[in-house]
């Protein structure tokens, strides 16, 4: 949502959102675990299927890029109400 829109958020669904999305992110980072501590880097890098691979990499980044940006707000928030 832009900053000085006017949309009128859903709470209760953003939260219950938000919690989906939280227990998907817990399973992806297990996942990923395991793919971490069986193989190096390298190994995931040489051997793994390129497209699948790319597909990883492009939702994490995406996902990363997403609670970077929310990250932020909320300290702009705190900062705000603090002020």
């Amino acid at each position: 949502m832009q900053s000085g829109s006017k949309k009128q958020v859903d709470v209760v669904r953003l939260n219950a959102d938000i919690a989906a999305a939280s227990v998907e992110l817990l399973s992806a980072h297990c996942a990923a675990d395991r793919v971490r501590l069986q193989y190096s880097p390298k190994e995931v890098a040489s051997f793994a299927d390129p497209k699948a691979l790319k597909r990883a990499i492009t939702s994490s980044e995406a996902v990363y890029r997403f609670f970077a940006e929310v990250a932020a707000q909320m300290v702009e928030h705190r900062e705000g109400k603090g002020a």
